[in-house]
């Protein structure tokens, strides 16, 4: 990419789990945009495979990786503290983290437990919370925050289950935290892309059946591709996207315009 409308911007990244991850696909794309890059990854399990990624990348921009548990909070600050021993600032944050139990997804919608319906909400939704909040000291002249959503936030995915009422209240959060963190310069926006095979989508019962669907009734007859997503991502990172905060952005070819 010669266009480098990124350069000298400071990115943060959670959810990069393998390089088929919409999060992988967003912050290789912002690093080729110019952008600085640090991956938070979950565990000790995704320390290899991240580190494998990044070292696909060019050594310009710089790009790092630090361990980041979002269901602790110390952890979460820890890994501020060490972003902010290389960067003096943060420009970019991309929260692109979901989870709910197997079990919440096998049973019926109303089956839904307390203690899954907790934790859900609290990787999902509250996680992203958590790290705006931290991070918002670090975004000294203004920036952008963007978090995934689903079109299951807006109506019924048969198989979704508790993750619709989660993504529901993200894009919820979305709104409020853009309301708050606007005299700072700082935007907040969702994307809602179309199913993408990635790992986590694949925990999903019936997804395959649900790409095919989504290819043959979509506007422009095909799925999105996490490269497209990304390209999006990139818009809402750049200074071009300065008046848009607040939003939940549909990239999906079109699916979510359609009725009967």
């Amino acid at each position: 990419m010669n266009y480098k409308p990124l350069l000298g911007k400071n990115a943060v990244v959670f959810g990069v789990a393998n390089k088929w991850s919409i999060a992988w696909a967003v912050a290789k794309t912002w690093h080729e945009a110019g952008a600085n890059l640090i991956i938070g990854y979950q565990g000790e399990r995704l320390k290899k495979p991240v580190e494998a990624l990044l070292s696909e990348l060019p050594s310009s921009p710089p790009s790092l990786a630090f361990p980041c548990d979002v269901s602790n909070e110390q952890e979460i600050k820890s890994f501020f503290s060490e972003a902010l021993k290389h960067f003096p600032k943060i420009d970019l944050l991309l929260h692109s983290i979901a989870f709910a139990p197997k079990e919440a997804l096998e049973k019926n919608f109303y089956e839904t437990t307390r203690e899954d319906f907790i934790k859900t909400f609290e990787i999902s939704v509250y996680s992203f919370i958590a790290l705006a909040r931290e991070a918002k000291a670090l975004f000294t002249d203004g920036g952008s925050i963007l978090t995934l959503s689903y079109y299951g936030a807006e109506k019924v995915i048969s198989n979704y289950k508790i993750m619709g009422p989660a993504k529901s209240a993200l894009e919820s959060t979305v709104r409020y935290l853009a309301y708050e963190f606007g005299k700072d310069q700082i935007r907040v926006n969702a994307l809602s892309p179309g199913p993408i095979n990635t790992l986590a989508a694949r925990g999903i019962s019936g997804f395959t059946k649900f790409l095919k669907e989504c290819e043959a009734k979509s506007p422009l007859k095909r799925n999105v591709e996490a490269k497209e997503v990304a390209s999006v991502a990139l818009f809402l990172a750049s200074d071009e996207s300065k008046a848009i905060t607040g939003q939940t952005i549909y990239v999906d070819c079109g699916y979510s315009i359609l009725g009967f």
